[in-house]
């Protein structure tokens, strides 16, 4: 199995990249938390003209149909951006557990205004919470093999200011009896999300390899320390093999692993991630709990992120659950 990207795949991310960079996201990132939602919009915008939201839209729908991988390529920059609003939803959840329904009138109906950036969409899994409910246009609820249009009841607490949690009340049934197509809007965005994470804690990284280089203490710079080195480049391996599970989930998002592949995936980059957070802080010191140093968008981002779409707790389970299943359908097998 192929865990390395193609230079096209690379120069996608590169220009995901630049775009971001352009985009002065933290200033957009602020104006999310406190309410304003147009410096974020104009980014999101921005990102669908470039191709970013129609990536898992079929082009029947106004998308590109691409690959998983090309999502993940894409998901892992706006984590490194820690870019606002519900993406993950917009751009993976959402068009893929409607373009997984029989009836292909509700991706039809909502999809191509995902796709050009002009509407963004939401949606609840078990747990009766949407992100970012108040500016979605399309709020569903994933519940019990059901899916419903939706409607926010009230503002929900969040450690990370830029994810505006709203709990959600169900309107009206759309589709019944349509639990594959909630697993694999789940499954999409989990995969999704850990990229996020991924491109998150490389991001931590780079800053605080940054900052050692230039903060000193004793008369030299803090990163020239044993005790600094060390703790950055465990960081760095921990990404580093967190990424090749990324890689792998995306590429087997058609095969009967596919669960077990991407918890796999949200449990090593979620730790990953974690671990060049707290390093990050460590290292910063005092500045870095500071709500107006950039560093905090990425520090509440991660630590948000690592239980968005399911604790370690839930994804260990479901990995231990598949490895059961397949040892009892060996044993059948030799029996």
């Amino acid at each position: 199995m192929r865990f390395a990207l193609s230079p096209e795949q690379l120069d996608f991310g590169t220009s995901v990249r630049k775009l971001l960079d352009a985009g002065r996201t933290p200033a957009a990132v602020r104006g999310w938390a406190t309410g304003d939602p147009r410096p974020g919009r104009s980014l999101i915008r921005q990102l669908a003209g470039a191709g970013v939201l129609g990536l898992a839209i079929d082009d029947e729908h106004g998308g590109v149909g691409a690959e998983p991988i090309d999502l993940v390529v894409a998901f892992v920059e706006l984590g490194r951006a820690a870019a606002p609003g519900p993406l993950v939803e917009t751009a993976a959840a959402i068009p893929a557990l409607l373009q997984a329904l029989p009836d292909t009138s509700l991706a039809a109906r909502w999809l191509p205004g995902f796709a050009e950036g002009t509407e963004m969409g939401t949606v609840a899994f078990h747990n009766g919470v949407a992100l970012d409910a108040d500016s979605a246009e399309v709020v569903l609820i994933a519940d019990g093999g059901q899916l419903h249009t939706g409607h926010r009841t009230g503002l929900v607490r969040s450690i990370d200011p830029a994810r505006r949690l709203f709990a959600v009340a169900a309107d009206e049934s759309i589709a019944d009896d349509v639990a594959d197509a909630i697993a694999t809007g789940f499954d999409t965005g989990a995969l999704a999300c850990a990229a996020q994470l991924l491109g998150a804690g490389r991001a931590l990284l780079d800053s605080t390899t940054g900052y050692a280089k230039q903060r000193k203490q004793f008369g030299k710079p803090i990163g020239e320390f044993q005790a600094v080195k060390q703790k950055l480049a465990d960081v760095l391996i921990g990404l580093d093999l967190a990424e090749p599970l990324l890689y792998r989930a995306a590429l087997t998002m058609g095969d009967a692993t596919r669960s077990r592949d991407v918890s796999a995936a949200v449990i090593a980059c979620g730790d990953a991630a974690y671990r060049a957070a707290r390093a990050a802080l460590q290292v910063h010191g005092a500045i870095g709990y500071t709500a107006e140093y950039d560093l905090s968008l990425w520090l509440t981002k991660v630590t948000a992120l690592r239980t968005a779409w399911g604790t370690p707790d839930l994804h260990r389970a479901r990995i231990a659950d598949s490895l059961r299943d397949d040892a009892a359908r060996q044993l059948r097998g030799t029996a």
